[in-house]
């Protein structure tokens, strides 16, 4: 009725005005140690201001943007430490997606020359175990991530005298469960709840009457420092309460990550 059947040709050919040619996105993972007090993970702005100069994220993916000639990236991890937390051990697992990389293919020997690249850039990181994976192997560093564990080692500073025989209890206690309501100091940007979180093993190592080291294994996902000063009574127990005393925490130290992601490499 509208159109005549069998529909006339066209008159005018089809013209290609633009051709563009896209690579699918290539994932490389590692694990990185932090041994800095001040870098954040990620870059660290407010309100559009810059606070420090430089991140995790940005000291590994500069050099990997470089090589495989990508458009942009994008940064994940198995959990988060903060600014002034190190990360020592075997290092936290990590991935990076490049979009639409220029260059897809690299030898394993070509990988160890850019992590060698990464790791002479900066002493304030090093990274291990770089390697090409797949997208699909992304999906197991987020398996389970809250049933891992971690281990903390935590500096910390009590207003009263302490005797050795005073934190020695704490090699006693076994899967503690804490309530931790959301931290004061992440309670702008996540949800207000009470999350329970267990410490497995505790092991206290004095130093003098005001200080004491406490070596943590805990679930991922437990404010370790809100478990040593109590943030207001936000978390119960916490180190402070067990102690009867006042209690800070003057440094914190992650010393492992136990998530079996990526595959260890003979680095």
């Amino acid at each position: 009725r509208y159109f005549p059947c069998p529909p006339s040709s066209p008159k005018n050919l089809c013209v290609a005005l633009e051709i563009q040619c896209n690579n699918g996105a290539v994932f490389v993972a590692g694990r990185y140690n932090k041994y800095s007090r001040n870098l954040p993970q990620t870059p660290w702005i407010i309100d559009g201001e810059r606070k420090l100069e430089s991140s995790v994220e940005e000291l590994i993916s500069e050099h990997l943007m470089a090589e495989f000639k990508a458009d942009s990236f994008n940064f994940s991890s198995s959990g988060r430490e903060d600014v002034d937390v190190r990360t020592l051990g075997n290092g936290r697992p990590f991935a990076i997606e490049l979009v639409n990389p220029r260059r897809i293919h690299f030898t394993s020997e070509e990988m160890k020359g850019l992590q060698q690249t990464i790791n002479n850039s900066s002493d304030k990181i090093q990274v291990r175990d770089l390697q090409l994976v797949t997208r699909e192997a992304i999906g197991r560093m987020k398996e389970g991530e809250e049933e891992k564990t971690k281990t903390y080692s935590a500096l910390i500073w009590t207003d009263k005298a302490i005797q050795k025989e005073d934190i020695a209890f704490l090699d006693d206690i076994k899967e503690l469960k804490l309530d931790q309501k959301t931290p004061l100091r992440v309670l702008h940007r996540r949800p207000l709840a009470v999350r329970c979180r267990i410490i497995h093993t505790m092991k206290a190592e004095y130093i003098d009457e005001h200080h004491f080291r406490l070596h943590l294994k805990t679930q991922a996902g437990t404010y370790i420092k809100e478990f040593v000063h109590g943030d207001f009574g936000r978390t119960k127990p916490n180190v402070g309460s067990l102690l009867n005393r006042t209690t800070d925490i003057l440094e914190l130290d992650v010393e492992s990550v136990d998530v079996d992601w990526p595959p260890t490499l003979d680095n």
